[in-house]
């Protein structure tokens, strides 16, 4: 579904997220900020519209939901995340592992690989095989680290609204 302008865009990231029983695709257009931007933009002493470039700004345009700005965003973390990126023996695959602690110490792991198209069917299958071999089950209870995020993030602001309003909102 995306255009093939924005499919030759060297800052478009696709994946996607498999697990038994289902996948996730997904894409981000991508860019390097620094970290008193983003720190600017966290503690609100700038709009996010104005760290996002040209182009992200139309790819928000054309993808988020009817009547979503970006001045609806909200700002959510922060989450710990831990990274590795390793091969290990037994496997050409290269992997990145992930470990995302939430703040109310959810922990999701998650391990990765990349590989053109045409190959992945086949690189599922050997990175499933590989797991196996070591022990490591696969049939525990799958969740995207995103979405685990939106979720819980999610929950704490609706309970920040529920709230209202605190003394020092004047």
């Amino acid at each position: 579904a995306l255009s093939a302008e924005l499919r030759a865009s060297p800052n478009l990231v696709v994946e996607v997220d498999a697990m038994p029983g289902g996948y996730v695709c997904s894409a981000a257009l991508k860019q390097r900020l620094t970290s008193p931007d983003v720190a600017a933009v966290v503690s609100g002493r700038k709009p996010l519209r104005k760290i996002l470039d040209k182009d992200q700004r139309a790819f928000f345009l054309e993808h988020a939901p009817e009547g979503v700005t970006l001045e609806d965003l909200s700002v959510l973390g922060p989450i710990l995340v831990l990274k590795l990126s390793l091969r290990p023996e037994g496997t050409p695959q290269k992997f990145v592992a992930e470990m995302w602690t939430y703040p109310d110490g959810t922990r999701v792991v998650e391990l990765s690989t990349k590989c053109p198209p045409a190959d992945a069917l086949d690189v599922a299958l050997d990175t499933r095989a590989f797991l196996e071999r070591k022990g490591i089950p696969l049939s525990g209870e799958q969740r995207t680290k995103t979405r685990t995020a939106l979720e819980f993030f999610s929950r704490e602001l609706q309970a920040l609204a529920a709230e209202g309003p605190g003394p020092d909102s004047q």
